[in-house]
């Protein structure tokens, strides 16, 4: 079995973790920037300041993308270099200008161009106003996507308003992990639903004066693989797990409604932001899916034990244990492609009216330096991709219907809290130097867009 060809091969990048740029031509400060400077809440002190310096190497970095090959392209768009303190009344042209040249240059080389238009950045003068635990940020969001659609969508089809918004919301607003750093999870509630709202505010925003462009929802998601089946609680903490990272999301775009455990969970810090009409339901053009591994769910262990689940420990009174068992990435994430098959499999035989899927996001970060003939050989992230690709594969002959696959990143960048050393790319950075050096996982990706999977490597058991 293949892909067909006219299925979208990309790479994904975001905004802040590549372009640098910070506050050059009018760019206003986002609470990256914020969390960034604050002493303690970023590995070494790094930041997205300059990054991988994209905004001054656009041109460079999609020369790069046509050598390997791929027919599209997800970023995403910093809100403050458009809107610099998120308002429309601070509308910034040269922010405009730049994603105008940068979408002509992906059109020109044959790269079809996938706009998210947040990726975490939110403008800190709208996080001054409460940030996503204000409703009045989906209404902004929505005002800005309206604004983007109409800068953009002569030739951008696909718009994603939101990536990750169980990430956003619960890295961002609960455990504090992210910016902007708040721990209470009451925001973090609010600001779940208020990314629905945001969500659904965009999509008809966005239809409004571009009613032939595809918006739909990109949704970090992940299994709880559970230690023992027999072990209640860790069943217990399974269908909590799932419900706060998958079917939350899942139900509320695709049946209009939350789950019944959400309301059990969230209680009245739900109830207390939910308006009539929030959860209308739209018509979703597609699905993106960013996949990365399957999340384990133990024993019980000590309330404090520091390989606790997290969440749903705070959730349901649940401490569960989550170490990651064999083989992992340089993030300590688990290796599991069968996860994104049963995802796919999963969705597509429980909500009719699921729309095509695109893997938004898959990757592995695994820090392989340059060798002594300078080449970098990353064997492991090759088999990583290679695993992931034929789970696809397999969840196609299911009967899913997968439209395109993003590879996480196409090249190094900044990581978020874990700032510059966890290594995600096909293509490898030298943040001293701006170089930037193809892998053999590039080289790789290029072949197999190339053959259109047929060079993929299907693992057997050999009993004999």
């Amino acid at each position: 079995m293949e892909f067909k060809k006219d299925f979208l091969f990309g790479v994904a990048t975001a905004a802040y973790q590549i372009e640098g740029g910070f506050d050059e031509d009018g760019k206003g400060r986002s609470i990256w920037d914020t969390f960034c400077d604050t002493p303690g809440k970023v590995a070494r002190g790094e930041s997205g300041k300059i990054a991988n310096d994209h905004y001054h190497r656009w041109r460079e970095d999609v020369a790069i993308m046509k050598e390997l090959g791929v027919n599209s392209y997800r970023l995403s768009l910093a809100w403050t270099r458009m809107f610099p303190d998120g308002t429309l009344a601070s509308r910034n042209e040269k922010g405009f200008e730049f994603y105008n040249n940068l979408i002509d240059e992906l059109i020109a080389n044959g790269i079809e161009p996938i706009i998210t238009l947040y990726h975490w950045d939110l403008p800190q003068a709208l996080q001054d106003q409460g940030g996503w635990n204000n409703r009045n940020t989906a209404i902004a969001l929505s005002e800005y996507a309206r604004e983007a659609a109409l800068a953009f969508g002569d030739r951008v089809e696909k718009f994603a308003p939101i990536n990750e918004p169980w990430v956003m919301s619960w890295l961002g607003y609960g455990l504090g992990y992210h910016a902007p750093g708040v721990k209470d999870f009451a925001h973090a509630i609010a600001a779940s639903h208020h990314c629905v709202l945001a969500h659904n505010l965009c999509y008809k925003a966005i239809k409004s004066v571009r009613p032939n462009a595809k918006v739909g929802p990109v949704l970090s998601q992940s299994h709880p693989d559970v230690d023992d089946i027999f072990d209640k609680k860790q069943v217990r903490a399974a269908e909590i797990f799932d419900m706060n990272q998958n079917t939350f999301w899942m139900e509320a775009f695709f049946n209009g409604k939350y789950p019944d455990l959400a309301w059990e969970m969230y209680g009245d810090r739900l109830k207390s932001v939910v308006q009539d009409g929030d959860l209308e339901l739209v018509d979703h053009d597609f699905i993106g899916i960013n996949y990365y591994f399957n999340t384990r769910i133990g024993h019980e262990v000590e309330a404090n034990h520091p390989n606790r689940a997290r969440v749903i420990d705070e959730l349901a009174g649940l401490s569960m244990l989550s170490t990651s068992i064999g083989v992992t990435t340089d993030m300590g994430w688990p290796i599991t492609p069968y996860g994104l098959e049963d995802l796919l499999v999963r969705w597509t035989n429980l909500y009719p009216n699921l729309p095509p899927i695109y893997i938004t996001e898959n990757g592995a970060a695994f820090d392989d330096g340059i060798g002594e003939d300078g080449q970098i050989h990353d064997q492991r992230r090759i088999e990583y991709l290679n695993d992931h690709l034929v789970a696809l594969l397999s969840a196609m002959k299911r009967g899913a219907d997968i439209r395109g696959y993003m590879q996480w990143s196409m090249m190094d960048n900044f990581e978020w809290a874990v700032g510059f050393a966890k290594r995600f790319g096909i293509v490898h950075v030298d943040y001293q130097t701006q170089k930037r050096t193809i892998k053999d996982s590039g080289h790789w990706y290029r072949k197999t867009i190339e053959s259109n999977g047929r060079n993929l490597v299907e693992k057997t058991v050999d009993f004999a």
